[in-house]
């Protein structure tokens, strides 16, 4: 489905935070697994990343990078902040939107197509720097989490549309897991 958007290779670049999100408002989990599988199938990929916050040595969250990492994902990670707002809460901050578009606009010259798994509309300056360059942009989200200044940059694809060749299926995987693997 998203061969016909794609113009030569392909760099996929995927916000944590916002495609958590994005999971879910869907109800279901993303088997990246799959995702590799079916990106791999519809371009060739110059690189998938996977940009995310992490808490500690949360044993889980190591488990699940490791296995991104096995499956040929590049992780990129900083240490989660915790900032205090009011009445004393702790808001965990996380956010790697600079790191992701400066890495996209680093390796623009290894690719054509940025598919971009975000909604952010922080974005968007990113795509027109990447059009300038005579890019293409793909973003994939989901209704909800994608911005006004994206869809007017960018071809916008809602990841329901590739469910059926995404979806974490805890019956076709012998062990369930929360990680999506």
């Amino acid at each position: 489905m998203i061969s016909k958007y794609v113009k030569g290779k392909a760099a996929v670049f995927i916000d944590a935070a916002n495609i958590l999100y994005s999971q879910q408002t869907l109800g279901w989990r993303i088997d990246y697994q799959r995702l590799r599988d079916y990106l791999e199938s519809q371009a060739e990929i110059f690189g998938i990343f996977y940009y995310t916050g992490k808490v500690g040595a949360f044993e889980k969250q190591v488990k699940f990078i490791k296995k991104l990492e096995r499956l040929g994902f590049k992780v990129i990670s900083k240490e989660v902040k915790f900032i205090k707002i009011d009445g004393g809460k702790l808001l965990p901050k996380g956010n790697l939107d600079v790191e992701l578009a400066l890495d996209a606009f680093r390796f623009a010259d290894s690719y054509d197509t940025l598919l971009l798994f975000s909604g952010d509309s922080d974005f968007g300056y990113l795509i027109d720097l990447l059009k300038q360059k005579g890019k293409s942009a793909l973003v994939l989200s989901t209704r909800g989490h994608i911005s006004k200044e994206l869809l007017e940059r960018a071809k916008y694809i809602d990841l329901r549309k590739l469910k059926k060749e995404i979806i974490y299926d805890d019956l076709k995987n012998q062990k369930p897991s929360e990680d999506g693997l």
